[in-house]
């Protein structure tokens, strides 16, 4: 089997204990209900009290949050894009579906799985510059969050398969959306085309978290062995539906609902 040669692996990286890692996110993993509670308590109360009050504006702390995330975002492809890529062409879709090695033994990985996995804690930050700003707060947002962190953990605990794909597409769309919210942030100007690419990419995510875990639960029918446990792998599957059609609804009402405004206005 060709493993993937690296040109350069961080120290970080190289000395990274991912079966410690995965042990304390198992020992812990209550924690991922806590931090949604806290989360879900400061959005709805902070939403509550800017009721009656004006938004701030914060551009600096938007600005330097979404550039932090980027950054992050963008590392983070850079680093598992290459592996999911090299995978896919010398070991085909099966493998890169069902191999659980680049959770376990992958020098690389393994420690930004981890990286990703505590991401999604951080990333609940979004939802305080959004309620403090007034911008409006739709279902998609915060229980995208709320269920992404809950699953993430979870699915470290198992070394669930499917996160090759799954992961790495996510950190991916983030690149992307995060250095779009960024330049906004920063007053650039930028094509309606970008904002409905990011939502396509969105939707596209969710399809192959759709498909990636029914081939996984086809596998399992067929009493194949894949990297991943059937409950795990039904969750998921109904959490990548449910998101993809949340996703689809709102762009066809942010952008077709638009597009049809536009076509009265010009006629």
């Amino acid at each position: 089997m060709k493993e993937q040669n690296y040109s350069y692996v961080f120290k970080f990286e190289s000395e990274f204990n991912e079966q410690k890692a995965i042990a304390w996110i198992t020992d812990h993993f209550s924690h991922a209900f806590y931090y949604d509670a806290i989360y879900l308590t400061v959005i709805f109360t902070l939403k509550k009290f800017m009721e009656n009050r004006p938004p701030l504006k914060m551009k600096l702390p938007a600005v330097i949050w979404n550039i932090f995330l980027a950054t992050f975002s963008i590392i983070g492809t850079s680093r598992t894009m290459p592996h999911l890529i090299h995978s896919m062409r010398h070991h085909g879709l099966n493998y890169t579906i069902c191999d659980r090695s680049f959770l376990l033994t992958d020098p690389v990985t393994r420690v930004w799985a981890y990286f990703f996995l505590l991401s999604k804690i951080v990333e609940l930050g979004d939802t305080v510059l959004v309620v403090l700003r007034k911008h409006p707060l739709i279902t998609l947002h915060w229980t995208h969050h709320v269920m992404a962190l809950t699953y993430c953990w979870w699915g470290y605990t198992t070394a669930t398969s499917t996160a090759r794909w799954l992961g790495t597409n996510n950190i991916f769309v983030h690149s992307l959306m995060y250095s779009y919210y960024a330049l906004r942030c920063m007053n650039f100007k930028l094509p309606r085309r970008i904002p409905k690419m990011i939502t396509t990419l969105q939707i596209v995510q969710m399809v192959i978290g759709v498909y990636a875990n029914s081939y996984v639960l086809w596998l399992h029918s067929q009493g194949i062995e894949c990297g991943s446990t059937s409950v795990n792998v039904a969750c998921c599957l109904a959490m990548y539906f449910y998101f993809f059609v949340l996703f689809t609804r709102f762009y066809l009402k942010t952008y077709r609902s638009n597009n049809k405004k536009n076509h009265l206005k010009n006629n």
